[in-house]
């Protein structure tokens, strides 16, 4: 029997008066995998986010975790998740190791040697006890990370978690989500709009756009799929450019220096290099890649979404906070 997902949503919708910003909305998310989330800004990540984490009601469908329906054993699921959701708010006044000691209080774990943990995945520790209020944007995201880790969860939902960060600190993020999948068999739930971070990280994605489900799988399989941008380096070039200009499969055929970069269908490859090989052209390399950027492009461009969440945001405060202070967690 195989294992039930981690995150399913059936069907999920939600609706801002007449606009649908969700509408019929099917992921699958299984156990150990590091999910990216994308689309469009308005596409609704945030919006099925605040879903997964109850921070809304759908208006239609549901959310289940660990195969659980999540309206109806929300405190029992929500004590197995973890969850960033935009920037992270903390008690300005109060040290990094203050504040995490009080989300963990609110969580029912406040052990101080898991606290020292967190902060040192997160690059923290040294800095643990100095007022938050005195850390960069960069440091409060890496602390709102290492909020969503308290109690080394079974599902870490982070949406945009390398906002603000340097090229090092998105490594050290990316590493880290890695990190948590392969050897804490975390599952890793991850929002961004940085698509060479999602391509370096992820093991499967979905793509949303104006509120609907685009395409969900493995994210090599899908980028595997349709044209492919190849790069070759052929001798004579001038000759490797004539043959690829009368190539049918060809398309989209561009020169930079001695470099030739074309659009072809994958099954083609094969074919476009033996053209070259029989002109006497020697291919020194053909390198077809198709990336993550290409690929949403082509699925979502032209799409026109409207940002609708800034009027219906939640309150600054810490999203542990708001879960149990409502009266169905007491």
């Amino acid at each position: 029997m195989s294992e039930l997902p981690v995150l399913e949503t059936v069907g999920l919708g939600k609706r801002f008066g007449r606009r649908w910003a969700v509408k019929d909305l099917n992921l699958l998310v299984r156990k150990g995998e590091v999910f990216g989330f994308l689309g469009p800004n308005g596409a609704g990540k945030s919006t099925t986010i605040r879903m997964a984490l109850s921070l809304i009601t759908p208006t239609s469908g549901e959310v289940k975790l660990f195969g659980m329906p999540l309206r109806r054993h929300r405190r029992e699921v929500l004590a197995r998740v973890g969850g960033l959701v935009e920037r992270p708010d903390f008690y300005l006044y109060l040290s990094a190791r203050r504040n995490l000691e009080i989300l963990a209080a609110l969580r029912g774990n406040s052990q101080r040697r898991e606290i020292d943990e967190v902060l040192e995945i997160v690059g923290l520790l040294s800095r643990a006890e100095e007022k938050v209020k005195t850390f960069s944007h960069g440091m409060k995201q890496r602390l709102g990370i290492g909020q969503a880790l308290l109690g080394f969860p079974d599902l870490v939902i982070l949406d945009e978690p390398t906002s603000g960060l340097d090229p090092q600190g998105i490594k050290e993020v990316r590493d880290l989500m890695k990190r948590l999948a392969s050897e804490r068999s975390m599952t890793v739930f991850l929002s961004s709009h940085l698509l060479h971070e999602i391509e370096q990280t992820a093991t499967s994605m979905a793509i949303i756009s104006a509120g609907t489900l685009v395409v969900q799988g493995n994210v090599q399989g899908l980028l595997s799929q349709g044209e492919s941008m190849v790069r070759v380096n052929a001798v004579p070039p001038d000759t490797a450019q004539n043959v690829l200009a009368g190539c049918r499969a060809v398309s989209g055929l561009r020169r930079n220096g001695d470099i030739l970069e074309f659009s072809v269908a994958r099954e083609k490859i094969a074919e476009v290099n033996r053209a070259l090989v029989l002109a006497g052209v020697e291919v020194q390399a053909l390198i077809p890649k198709r990336t993550l950027e290409e690929y949403f492009l082509s699925l979502t461009e032209g799409a026109s979404e409207v940002e609708t969440n800034a009027r219906f945001r939640t309150p600054r405060v810490p999203w542990v906070s708001r879960l149990v202070r409502r009266k169905d967690l007491r």
